[in-house]
């Protein structure tokens, strides 16, 4: 199946504690489903203090379920990715206004 969201698209949180925040995807898992979205979904981790780094609690986003997740386009409003062949190549575009991502 083609990549609906990918890295460095952005996206709206649709449901969960974040509802409503946007951010930039940092990393995408297709084969588990999930992303890494900038700034969302943050849960703190202990880390122990090594000789390369300062230990302490440190802020970590964690993934979401590409399901809670929707593109955003061109006005900021939350939209489905549809497919379609222009020139010869497979281009996504936003369903609301047409255009391509």
């Amino acid at each position: 199946m083609a990549a609906k969201l990918k890295r460095g698209d952005k996206v709206i949180v649709l449901t969960g504690k974040d509802k409503g925040k946007t951010g930039e995807i940092r990393s995408v898992d297709p084969k588990a489903g999930k992303a890494v979205v900038e700034g969302i979904n943050i849960a703190i981790r202990h880390r122990r203090q090594t000789q390369a780094t300062q230990g302490g609690r440190i802020p970590v986003a964690m993934p979401l379920d590409l399901s809670n997740l929707a593109i955003l386009d061109s006005n900021n409003k939350a939209t489905r990715v549809g497919f379609r062949m222009e020139d010869g190549k497979k281009v996504r575009f936003a369903k609301t206004t047409g255009e391509v991502i």
